[in-house]
């Protein structure tokens, strides 16, 4: 069902529910499901074009900044940005217009990016949160690993975490921003499999054709959950139920974060 809680656990074979898998067999998901998305992100668009505002919290006003995907820019993400401005929230975006990848040594390259960030929002007294898509949930996550203090929650959609190197169908896109194959060492994998020390919150879905779902999803925890929803990988930034999954999860208190309550919200 969508929304439901989820669970993995640690070690060479994943559960999820009754599903057992194998970190070994882990792949990206099926070429149709990949050839379909473009059609699939349309008619989510569409759909978000012609539904209106739900009801929703109104916002405390803190800053939310959104990290566009591999291949993307901020115009992809504000649609998203915008919605959240209309709740009461000061909405930035990530600063580096499109996202073609880490350069060079990704832990440096990563460290750059979060002092970047803390000088061009010097003073976010109620802290940030921070949301990406796809790759840009993955930056997301780091940066709260580096300045927990400033950062009160992160919010990914579609993020591959749990296993970026086996789990997408967009290497050819890195390849061809970047002139050679995405690399990531064994040690920094692990690194990004490690959840940031702040309230997180994974959005997927199991019928996404450009990441595989279970490379979203973390063991839940006290600060850490994962919210299923029926859309396409592009059509993430767009769908009416991750709207209102944003939206709840920016009202939650600084000091009083509750994970998504699934039963009080049906997800079609």
């Amino acid at each position: 069902m969508p929304g439901r809680a989820s669970a993995m656990h640690d070690g060479p074979l994943h559960r999820f529910g009754t599903i057992v898998l194998s970190a070994r067999t882990l792949s990206s998901p099926h070429l149709a499901m990949l050839a379909i998305e473009p059609f699939r992100a349309m008619l989510e668009f569409a759909r978000m074009r012609f539904t209106g505002d739900e009801p929703s919290l109104q916002g405390d006003g803190h800053v939310v900044v959104f990290f566009p995907g591999l291949g993307a820019d901020h115009r992809f993400m504000d649609p998203l940005s915008d919605y959240c401005r209309r709740l009461g929230y000061e909405c930035r975006h990530w600063g580096r217009g499109f996202n073609v990848g880490p350069a060079g040594d990704p832990a440096a390259w990563l460290a750059e990016l979060a002092v970047e960030l803390a000088a061009s929002i010097p003073h976010a007294r109620k802290g940030m949160t921070l949301v990406g898509w796809s790759l840009g949930g993955l930056y997301a996550r780091e940066i709260a690993k580096t300045m927990p203090q400033r950062v009160r929650q992160v919010i990914t959609l579609g993020s591959p975490f749990a296993n970026v190197t086996k789990s997408t169908n967009v290497h050819w896109l890195y390849e061809l921003l970047n002139g050679k194959a995405p690399e990531v060492d064994p040690q920094f994998a692990r690194r990004l499999r490690t959840p940031p020390p702040v309230p997180t919150t994974s959005i997927y879905s199991r019928s996404d054709g450009v990441v595989a779902w279970q490379a979203c999803v973390s063991a839940p925890g006290p600060q850490s959950e994962n919210i299923e929803v029926e859309s396409s990988h592009l059509g993430l930034i767009w769908h009416p139920d991750v709207r209102r999954v944003v939206a709840d999860r920016l009202a939650q208190p600084v000091d009083g974060w509750q994970p998504w309550d699934a039963e009080a919200h049906s997800l079609v």
